[in-house]
């Protein structure tokens, strides 16, 4: 027998949750027996559980209480109450993943139960995605295009002061303000920004990761990364485009140009079997061969090369595997980001990003937004 358990609190593990498929938000656990398998949940819960889990049972902590009882502290109670679960089972010994919490490892092993650590499991079986996670995604990058696209538009058709200032409805157009109407527009599609957004201009895009903030102003390039969830399903959106008002500079033109090659070297790498490391080599390649060097994190003046190229997405932002050196074989249906960039505090940056599939004849893009700098139209 070699019993398979997730345990923690659903709404932030989703590799419980992909078990479960309700957002708990309480302790609970899943361990297959050899293809039983079994959901341990609170009683209030396990009605709703056995509506949407795949199980051939829902149980409570309080039938599985050991020889002491329960203690009333309700996630050392579940992490008992699994213990016991597996030692009624005439289980020895338990696999679980990198998601373990130590207070439900602390109650199994303090059973006897051995404990074995696999750092693939719930890692293997989220990177290949089935017809309805990949419709799930599909989805939840149509909203997020449609958001992006109103950000874009509303940069691009602002009003500029003398200074330079951006105006939007007779007030200045912040980083600030343009997140604020991406989580207005996505909450009213049923989505929220558990990780905000990024709306960064110069000096503050010359970290690639900077949320930005101040005003914006024309003729400088602005990098918009939307990455919503959908609360309906809890898969992720993640799209990034660059936006210009008025007039780009040559350099920033030339980014541009260079970063929109190295996402299509990128995709074009996207064939199941192929590694993740030669999607990233593609992207780095073409960047470097336009005169772009490579800083690998460090915020420099002039545009360089930060980051990887891209990142595995489902239930989790970012999954394994990573678009990066290293990266693996690429499995059929994986879902990736290709998001390939250029930096500097001084010359502006340029990010684009879509949302590929994996596939033996090649990738499946969810993206229908186009690439440009000029969001006019």
């Amino acid at each position: 027998m070699k019993p398979i358990a997730f345990a923690g609190v659903a709404d932030k593990n989703p590799s419980l949750f992909r078990r479960l498929r309700v957002a708990l938000g309480d302790p609970a656990a899943w361990i297959d027996f050899d293809g039983k398998r079994i959901a341990l949940v609170r009683d209030i819960e396990q009605e709703r559980v056995g509506q949407h889990a795949t199980v051939d049972e829902v149980v409570s902590p309080s039938l599985f209480s050991p020889a002491g009882g329960l203690d009333p502290d309700r996630e050392t109670a579940t992490a008992q109450a699994l213990a016991e679960l597996i030692r009624r089972h005439g289980a020895t010994e338990v696999w679980v993943d990198r998601t373990f919490p130590y207070i439900f490892a602390h109650h199994v092993l303090a059973a006897g139960i051995v404990i074995h650590y696999d750092p693939e499991q719930g890692v293997n079986d989220r990177r290949t995605k089935t017809e309805s996670e990949l419709e799930s995604l599909a989805a939840a990058q149509s909203v997020t295009e449609s958001v992006m696209q109103r950000l874009c538009s509303t940069v691009a058709m602002a009003s500029a002061i003398a200074d330079g200032t951006l105006f939007h409805d007779g007030a200045p157009l912040t980083s600030q303000r343009v997140r604020t109407i991406a989580a207005e527009a996505f909450l009213q599609l049923g989505y929220t920004m558990p990780h905000g957004a990024i709306v960064a201009t110069t000096p503050d895009v010359g970290d690639c990761h900077h949320a930005g903030e101040g005003p914006l102003k024309t003729g400088q390039s602005i990098v918009i990364d939307l990455f919503p969830r959908c609360e309906a399903t809890r898969y992720w959106g993640d799209c990034t485009r660059t936006v210009v008002h008025g007039t780009p500079s040559d350099a920033v033109v030339a980014m541009h140009r260079a970063v929109i090659e190295a996402k299509a070297a990128a995709c074009q790498s996207l064939v199941t079997g192929r590694t993740a490391a030669s999607v990233h080599e593609a992207a780095n390649k073409v960047l470097t061969e336009n005169g772009f060097p490579l800083s690998r994190g460090i915020v420099t003046d002039h545009a360089s090369i930060q980051h990887g190229t891209g990142h595995g997405i489902g239930l989790d932002l970012h999954e394994p595997i990573l678009l990066d050196d290293g990266g693996g074989e690429m499995l059929e249906n994986e879902v990736f980001t290709v998001e390939p960039g250029l930096y500097g505090r001084k010359v502006g940056g340029v990010r684009v990003e879509d949302m590929l599939v994996v596939t033996r004849d090649g990738p499946q893009n969810f993206n229908r937004l186009p690439d440009t700098l000029d969001w006019r139209t």
